[in-house]
């Protein structure tokens, strides 16, 4: 709405401190993203021009309100007056957003060792867990993903990693399009992503 969009203008220029564009550093003065086990990836998407829906890859040094508006516009709710067709387009924006925060490569595939970082960042806090506990939950759930996405594997097969198809089977079911998104009216909260 025009409302929310004034309002991520203001929380833009507090975030810019009154520039024309954003850098990564600018993104420092977020509370509620500083205790967040996979901040770096959160702040690392804002800047994917995957996201920012430009036809290249690589990262951009800054963004602008228009590409903060565009990011910011994977995390807004689900409207009630939703046809399918949309809700299946919107969650499908939704889910590749999060594809890119985990293929941190860009080759279109989310590899082990992908997974592997992604859930040894979100476990990091936990001083009860040590890495290579870490790493037998990525190793088990990638086997879930192989299961789930090719079926049963020959003993001389390798999973290569979970494409974007693989991650809509393994997410579906799951609802993303409530979790993934921002409280607008909260002007200290930027995103939340689960």
């Amino acid at each position: 709405t025009s409302e929310q969009i004034e309002h991520l203008h203001r929380r833009f220029k507090q975030l810019s401190r009154d520039q024309l564009t954003i850098r990564k550093e600018n993104f420092d003065s977020i509370p509620d993203l500083e205790f967040n086990p996979i901040r770096g990836k959160i702040v690392h998407a804002f800047f994917d021009k995957r996201n920012l829906r430009q036809e290249s890859d690589g990262l951009a040094d800054e963004i602008n309100f228009e590409d903060f508006l565009t990011i910011m516009s994977y995390f807004r709710p689900i409207e009630m007056n939703m046809d399918e067709e949309q809700l299946d387009r919107f969650r499908k924006e939704k889910l590749k957003f999060l594809f890119h925060m985990y293929d941190s490569d860009h080759d279109g595939k989310i590899t082990l060792q992908e997974y592997r970082n992604v859930v040894e960042e979100l476990l990091s806090g936990n001083p009860h867990l040590e890495k290579d506990s870490a790493r037998s939950i990525a190793d088990g759930a990638m086997l879930e993903a192989a299961s789930i996405c090719v079926g049963q594997m020959g003993p001389d097969q390798v999973y290569e990693g979970i494409t974007f198809e693989d991650f809509l089977k393994m997410w579906q079911g799951i609802d993303i399009e409530t979790k993934m998104h921002v409280r607008f009216l909260n002007m200290e909260t930027i995103a939340h992503c689960y």
